[in-house]
């Protein structure tokens, strides 16, 4: 029987004090999720719980999985700010004196350790192979503005000025969004239990693993359509060396 690839979502805390999401697409289907990912190991483990031998697997980090600049921001993080900035879903810039403070880069022990340990390789752009089991950064905003269509990212963040009542109405529209994704190409399964969930209420941490959840999510089906789509459904910032940042090429952004 052929193994269906896997499609593995990090939403990766910068910060190893805070919890980190993940979600895990077998084929089109949601089959695993966590929101309290906690140290490498425990990330490590999640990635390769669904794994088996010869299968192929996609995971996507929404975290800068390169970052050789010691000050600034990568070139990534410039073309796509470039691209998206309209849209309000422009990048954070990564630098390793903001990253680095504690020792090393998150994300690039990240990899490190998935390709030591499972196989895993940074690809930019993704394209399907027998067998590949390939890494990428990816960023929920842009994804989002593309997939769905939007005038603008979703504020369902944590932000200055965004109170609880208009975050619920964003969680609620991101939710729907996602839902609807069971009619797109690739079709996203089996994701109700994440995406009927009635958010309105959640303060604190639990509307934080909602947040943590909902972006792996996005993160792992952002990996399965650039498997179904391969290189013309992706736009590239940047490149593997530098930092790269991969976004769903669904429609034209004028």
């Amino acid at each position: 029987m052929q193994l269906l690839p896997l499609f593995v979502g990090i939403d990766l805390a910068w910060s190893r004090r805070n919890p980190s999401g993940g979600a895990i697409l077998e084929g089109n289907r949601l089959v695993a999720w966590r929101a309290d990912l906690q140290g490498d190991d425990e990330i490590v483990d999640f990635v390769g719980s669904r794994l088996a031998d010869g299968s192929a697997a996609v995971v996507a980090v929404d975290a800068p999985l390169a970052v050789p600049n010691l000050t600034g921001a990568r070139r990534c993080d410039r073309e796509l700010s470039a691209a998206w900035g309209r849209y309000r879903a422009g990048a954070h810039p990564a630098n390793r004196s903001r990253l680095a403070a504690t020792g090393d880069v998150r994300g690039e022990t990240l990899a490190a350790r998935l390709a030591a340990v499972y196989g895993f390789v940074q690809a930019a752009p993704v394209q399907a192979a027998a067998g590949a089991r390939l890494l990428c950064e990816v960023y929920p905003h842009p994804a989002h503005v593309s997939l769905f269509g939007l005038a603008e990212r979703l504020r369902y963040k944590a932000k200055l000025g965004w109170d609880y009542p208009a975050r619920w109405a964003a969680f609620a529209a991101y939710q729907r969004h996602l839902a609807a994704l069971a009619q797109a190409d690739p079709p996203l399964l089996g994701a109700e239990e994440l995406t009927q969930v009635a958010v309105t209420g959640l303060r604190g941490r639990s509307l934080k693993a909602m947040e943590d959840a909902l972006d792996a999510l996005t993160c792992a089906y952002v990996a399965a359509y650039a498997w179904r789509h391969g290189p013309a459904g992706q736009w590239v910032y940047g490149d593997v060396a530098t930092g790269h940042i991969i976004v769903p090429r669904v429609a034209p952004r004028g």
